[in-house]
């Protein structure tokens, strides 16, 4: 089974697909003329409420679509991911990380404003957002099937098999084996239906209780992981910049790389292996992102594409980039065989005596459970466009069934699983996105006009109060 999951993994990442991703993100940022990227700052001050409207229609605020988001991004992609792309890949993997952000960011701020600008209404006339429905809305009914592709795909990518199956391994690694308990199939099961039960709870109170708890969680959780990794690279600052500079050197000379050839070269295979970590950390292209990112409450679609673009930005370009660097500057990448979590975990106990790894813990518990809420309700929106918002409650029992199946099966099996779907959940999503472009553009376009009219009353408004005040 290990072997199958590999090659269908391995077939769906081919060079096809990386055209797709990489070659469609780069067509997107000059067809915008890099447009999203220099309204970073107006995106951030959306982030912060400014411009939050409660009559809007949505479910949830910005700040909640994204820390939605990103509570299914922020995780295992980052610590377990980042852990995998630099063991196989040494540190060139990182640069190619980079790349995929890049690119990422401008594909999720194109995917989002679809999100919003396609909104279509599920069978009980609910408002809903999402790949699915900006292809049926935006492209029309001929389009079904790649809806219907995403949708059946989509099922699968958003199972919590990889963030249960590490976190059940960092629990092993860190807490049971060190303090002699014996770990095994009924260890392993007794931590999954200790998930199950607190899954369960969370997800059947829908996505107002999903992003409550995920607005509460992610925040604080990213917080304490920049300050652990912080203290980890300000311990060891003198080799902090070797790295950084080593981190490009190996982009392009595939040293360090130890994987498998792609198109006969290991410069090939190195950059194939950052694109596959990257998207598996930050998801542009994919089409999860956009199921948050369309519930949002605003009247503005470009505004949610902004807010959506931060995603890569703080998920690989910053927070993959510490736990790289963490691993890299500890030198456990070459002194251990671990792979996933288990290596960070090492660089964590090299770093914080005692305490670091239990520290880990804690936030390795917190992005994995933030994890199985959010990728509950994409799943459970997946399956509703398939068969009816009525059934859609079913997902939850399948979801946590595959909590069970997770914990009990190897790493690599989970990890190529969740590759292969989302490479085949990106063609959908990719394509919609590509053919409906020009049409995002059309909309910045219009939101840029109202924006500097309405700046430009205000002046106007100042400019008056003053003259007013003069007079008097």
């Amino acid at each position: 089974m290990n072997e199958i999951i590999k090659t269908f993994s391995n077939y769906a990442w081919g060079l096809p697909l990386v055209i797709l991703l990489i070659g469609g993100g780069l067509y997107l940022i000059f067809l915008s003329k890099f447009l999203p990227f220099r309204y970073l700052g107006h995106a951030i001050q959306v982030l912060r409420g400014k411009y939050d409207n409660p009559e809007d229609v949505g479910e949830i605020s910005h700040f909640k679509a994204l820390t939605t988001a990103l509570s299914s991004t922020i995780g295992m992609g980052n610590i377990a991911g980042v852990a995998v792309a630099i063991s196989v890949g040494g540190p060139g993997a990182m640069f190619w990380m980079w790349v995929s952000a890049v690119v990422g960011m401008s594909t999720k701020f194109f995917t989002c404003s679809l999100a919003v600008m396609f909104r279509g209404k599920d069978s009980n006339g609910s408002l809903q957002g999402g790949p699915m429905y900006f292809i049926t809305e935006g492209l029309g009914k001929n389009w079904k099937p790649l809806a219907v592709m995403f949708s059946l795909f989509g099922m699968i990518g958003a199972l919590p098999v990889v963030n249960v199956n590490q976190l059940t391994q960092a629990v092993n690694d860190i807490v049971l084996t060190p303090n002699g308990v014996e770990v095994g199939l009924k260890s392993n099961l007794i931590l999954a239906l200790i998930l199950v039960v607190f899954t369960s709870l969370i997800i059947l109170g829908g996505l107002q209780r999903i992003s409550n708890a995920a607005s509460k969680m992610v925040p604080s959780m990213v917080l304490l992981y920049f300050v652990l990794v912080l203290f980890i690279l300000i311990s060891n600052y003198q080799e902090v910049p070797r790295y950084f500079i080593m981190i490009f050197e190996n982009a392009f000379s595939g040293k360090n790389y130890n994987g498998d050839a792609f198109y006969g070269g290991v410069l090939g295979g190195l950059i194939l292996l950052g694109i596959r970590r990257g998207a598996f950390s930050n998801e542009a292209g994919i089409g999860t992102a956009p199921l948050a990112h369309g519930a949002a409450k605003t009247s503005e679609p470009i505004r949610e594409g902004l807010v959506a673009m931060l995603g890569p930005a703080i998920d690989t370009l910053i927070v993959c980039t510490l736990t790289a660097l963490a691993i890299l500057v500890t030198g456990v990448w070459e002194t251990t065989e671990s792979n996933g979590v288990s290596l960070t975990a090492n660089a964590f106990d090299y770093a914080i005596p005692v305490y670091g790894k239990y520290l880990l813990m804690i936030c390795v518990l917190v992005f994995s459970v933030s994890s199985l809420f959010s990728y509950a309700y994409y799943g459970a929106k997946c399956l509703s466009f398939l068969v009816g918002a009525n059934h859609k409650h079913y997902y939850n029992y399948i979801y946590i069934i595959s909590i069970v199946l997770a914990a009990t099966t190897p790493f690599a099996t989970m990890l190529n699983l969740i590759d292969g779907v989302f490479a085949l959940m990106a063609v959908p999503t990719m394509l919609a996105t590509l053919i409906l472009a020009p049409q995002v553009i059309q909309e910045f376009k219009r939101y840029i006009f109202k924006i500097n009219q309405q700046k430009l009353k205000k002046h106007d408004k100042k400019q008056s109060e003053s003259l007013l005040e003069r007079k008097h």
